[in-house]
């Protein structure tokens, strides 16, 4: 499961309208930079502008002149897209779907049905369950064996779950035979929570793990929002204290946020989330950035 992601590969969350609308253009701009700069693994998901990440990469993939064979490519289970007006759920601009909550069997195939419909892929590398928090029971129990099968018989690379907890994912490695997890903001300079029990159980059953929200939604790459919201002032203060220890080594701190969960040895790939080719070029060359031991030893203290 490890080849084949990489270092770095790019969320499409942003592409869909997370927070506010992107443009097609300047979507598709972003997808080309992204490819350009050597980023072959994309992730996605239905949630995501209800199902506007999927179809604008898809389109990209599909027009590329060698086609979508070097690209690996994830989505997720668990929410179905309905004809109807839903909450907009972070993604402004989108109208005329409802997600529904659906982890059973028939959800599952239904939802990478219409998934493959959208992309015009025909298989995806890698399948999610997607944020099961309050649906362990179903999750567990119907979505797991439904994508397990899928992967015996070859209709789906490697499967997993992704979540922004740490807890349940941990079970989810611990109980099921899972090839990789989805790590969303638990594993960052502000929050380092997964390093408890997920990582290493990670590390010593050979899973996966890929590493999301790095920046917990904006707070580690000079914006004001944590986990999705308006970070609170105690977060605020922490993020500043990082950042003023970065800048005494000349390092800004987007740039030890992008690197530090591949310090963890179970970390396979880090997941870069933007929305225009500015950012992509800015996120690529702050991997590239020299950071001193000392400058980690001063991190690991302050948080």
């Amino acid at each position: 499961m490890r080849a084949g992601l990489g270092a770095y590969g790019l969320g499409t969350a942003p592409l869909a309208g997370l927070f506010a609308p992107v443009e097609e253009a300047q979507a598709e701009r972003t997808l080309a930079a992204a490819w350009e700069s050597g980023i072959r693994y994309f992730d996605t998901a239905p949630h995501y502008g209800s199902g506007l990440a999927e179809e604008r990469l898809g389109r990209f993939l599909r027009g590329l002149p060698e086609g979508a064979g070097e690209a690996v490519v994830s989505t997720k289970v668990g929410r179905v897209l309905v004809p109807g007006d839903g909450e907009e759920d972070g993604f402004p601009g989108r109208t005329g779907y409802r997600r529904m909550r659906d982890y059973s069997r028939d959800g599952v195939l239904r939802s990478l049905e219409d998934s493959l419909r959208r992309t015009g892929l025909d298989r995806f590398d890698l399948v999610f369950i997607h944020d099961p928090d309050d649906h362990w029971e179903q999750a567990a129990g119907e979505a797991y064996p439904a994508l397990a099968e899928l992967r015996d018989q070859g209709v789906v690379g490697a499967i997993g779950a992704g979540m922004n907890q740490a807890e349940m994912l941990t079970r989810f490695v611990r109980e099921t035979d899972v090839d990789a997890v989805l790590v969303a903001g638990r594993y960052t300079l502000l929050d380092r929570s997964a390093a408890a029990e997920l990582l290493p159980e990670c590390e010593r059953r050979g899973v996966a793990v890929i590493a999301g929200g790095v920046f917990n939604s904006g707070v580690l790459a000079g914006g004001a929002t944590y986990d999705y919201d308006a970070a609170p002032p105690e977060v605020l203060a922490r993020a500043g204290e990082l950042e003023r220890i970065c800048a005494s080594y000349g390092v800004p701190l987007p740039a030890a946020a992008l690197r530090f969960p591949h310090r963890h040895p179970a970390v396979t790939t880090v997941l870069i989330g933007a929305r225009s080719p500015e950012e992509i070029t800015q996120d690529v060359k702050l991997t590239e950035t020299d950071l001193p031991d000392a400058l980690w030893k001063e991190l690991d203290h302050a948080g």
